[in-house]
């Protein structure tokens, strides 16, 4: 197995968090009279940014478990599946911990809002699903490969039956991860869906990338599959339904986000891929391996996570359009910035931790 690594993964993970970013500042921030579906910018906008999330669950799925199936080969498996379900435990005590209000809780004042479940609650879970879902299949990589190809499948396809899901009698913070009703937005279920999708895509890479026309074919497929789930995927399933009367099909077919939003996602793998020799340029690739402090600092500086005051409280729904552009491109500048210099302010304190740690020993 070749060792060089997949350079467009960095990149789609760094045009993920930079379209969320973006979305979120601008969501948050935008004068309410402008969203409006009459006006073609702001349509085009909320079409990409329902593609941000997809996105970012599908390459978190791809490589993850491309280094998990690695590390196999390398013989380091058990301590791939030890960081794995660590950094699984804590995406999800991160995203607690980000919708924790501390100080309200200091005054006496409790709610359950902070119970809701956000995109790094889903991931951690996920990340742990797949470490458990390998595991099960006893590390058989083409096993692994059919498992996860047809829980996605299964996960997408029976989204009506659970689509208005409320789970009334379990613990809040368990139905939190399945139903949508107290207001949770990424629940588990569909959201796995596209994680087991991208890991399916991770076995593709791993048994061929080394071939010659690898590339190609598989940038080829990318963008004929996604192409095909775009425009024909309701069609298909409206057809099912005609021929075999299953109404789920039918009612896929009239709210079909999943599959069109897979498919926008294999088109940008395709663009993407193709293009790596252009896209991986090193401040590229830095914002695409530092994905967990940019959504950290962005979520503080946005939302006001521990103090209450964020950009939402403090600006709230007043800014006009092109003061909104303006903003989300300083935003996404000033973000990443700190995360850069966080990244350099952990190295400093863990190297002298070290350092001390190594004194004391001897």
């Amino acid at each position: 197995m070749s060792t060089n690594r997949l350079y467009f993964i960095d990149a789609v993970r760094a045009f993920a968090i930079l379209m969320m970013l973006q979305g979120h500042f601008i969501d948050t921030l935008l004068e309410v009279s402008y969203r409006d579906h009459n006006y073609t910018a702001y349509r085009v906008w909320e079409y990409f940014r329902g593609i941000t999330a997809p996105t970012f669950f599908t390459i978190s799925g791809l490589i993850f478990s491309y280094l998990l199936i690695r590390a196999k080969q390398k013989g380091d498996i058990k301590q791939r599946i030890h960081k794995g379900l660590s950094r699984g435990l804590m995406l999800i005590g991160i995203g607690y911990l980000l919708r924790a209000p501390v100080f309200e809780w200091l005054i006496g004042k409790f709610n359950n809002y902070f119970l809701v479940v956000d995109v790094l609650q889903c991931i951690g879970l996920s990340l742990i699903l797949i470490v458990i879902i390998y595991r099960l299949v006893l590390k058989k990589t083409l096993l692994f490969s059919i498992m996860m190809l047809i829980l996605g499948l299964v996960i997408f396809i029976l989204e009506p039956l659970y689509r208005h899901l409320e789970l009334p009698q379990i613990p809040l913070v368990i139905s939190n991860y399945l139903s949508k009703a107290n207001g949770s937005i990424f629940n588990i279920i569909p959201w796995f869906g596209y994680v087991a999708f991208g890991a399916f895509i991770s076995t593709l890479f791993y048994r061929y990338v080394e071939r010659p026309k690898f590339k190609l074919a598989i940038v080829s497929s990318f963008f004929i599959v996604g192409i095909l789930l775009i425009h024909f995927s309701s069609i298909l399933f409206m057809l099912i339904y005609d021929v075999f009367g299953i109404s789920i099909f039918k009612d896929i077919a009239l709210y079909n986000y999943l599959f069109i939003r897979l498919g926008n996602v294999l088109v940008i793998f395709s663009i993407f891929y193709l293009a790596e020799n252009y896209v991986k340029q090193p401040l590229i690739l830095k914002i695409g391996q530092k994905t967990l402090s940019i959504y950290v600092i962005h979520f503080i500086i946005i939302y006001g996570s521990f103090t209450g005051l964020g950009l939402n409280q403090l600006i709230g729904r007043t800014l006009e359009p092109w003061q909104a552009i303006i903003g989300a491109i300083i935003f996404l500048t000033v973000v990443c910035i700190i995360s850069f210099y966080y990244g350099k302010t952990n190295g400093f304190v863990y190297s002298k931790i070290q350092k001390l740690m190594d004194r004391i020993k001897n």
